[in-house]
């Protein structure tokens, strides 16, 4: 598989470079932004690592730029920042993962290996259907009616499992056991920033409120994909 390294602390660069190929991935590595975007745009790859810190273009821009083109190859973020602002602007742009610096490298390869499962997993799975919401595993793809909303692929990791346990309640905790792959180490409440972003996307745009928030306990998403705002579902923020 060959990925892509956008880094311009070069020791680092180096360092992940040198520890992937060993992996037996086919790595490639550029110091800026702008150069960056150039190889994201101009050739395939099954995975990109990107910094946020960049001369000539900081992350955020480059990976708006790449989704910009309908192109949804993962893309994990490395960033010196922390906090859920800094996770926000990542998803608005488009982004499917973080590291906050410093990180260990088993970590880095463990999400990347799970980045790159979830992007391969799905292949013959039925689509799930709630009301006019349709989750489609295979197509890694959400439609509300006809209309497709764009998703990344954290993003949809987290709507698959809440629709495969539609109209049960799934803690936070199950959601990042099923979604993260891993021992993540982070803010357990980085789970109600992938929700919003969510709500955002499928249900404010469509006046419907889908996914469900009970209180102490998790969310739980309508079978009936949500109801039309003044309906009857009912719950709370975050």
């Amino acid at each position: 598989m060959r990925l892509l390294i956008v880094e311009d602390e070069r020791r680092l660069a180096a360092s992940l470079a040198g520890g992937l190929a060993a992996e037996g991935f086919a790595v490639e590595v550029v110091h800026d932004g702008r150069e960056g975007l150039r190889r994201a745009l101009d050739r395939e790859y099954d995975l990109i690592i990107l910094d946020i810190m960049l001369p000539g273009m900081n992350g955020y821009r480059v990976c708006a730029e790449v989704r910009a083109t309908g192109d949804h190859t993962p893309i994990l973020m490395l960033t010196a920042k922390d906090g859920e602002y800094d996770e926000a602007e990542g998803l608005d742009t488009g982004a499917d993962d973080y590291l906050t610096k410093p990180f260990s490298y088993v970590v880095l390869l463990a999400r990347v290996r799970a980045l790159l499962r979830r992007h391969a997993r799905g292949g013959g799975a039925p689509a799930i259907v709630l009301g006019d919401l349709t989750v489609d595993p295979a197509s890694k793809r959400a439609l509300r009616g006809d209309v497709e909303v764009e998703l990344t692929a954290k993003e949809f990791a987290v709507l698959e499992h809440l629709a495969i346990n539609a109209g049960q309640v799934v803690s936070k905790a199950q959601i990042m056991e099923n979604v993260w792959d891993f021992a993540y180490d982070g803010d357990p409440n980085i789970v109600e920033v992938y929700v919003s972003a969510l709500r955002r996307k499928l249900d404010a745009p469509f006046g419907r409120r889908s996914i469900i928030t009970v209180r102490g306990a998790g969310y739980r998403l309508a079978t009936d994909g949500g109801a039309v705002h003044g309906g009857a579902a009912a719950g709370g923020r975050g």
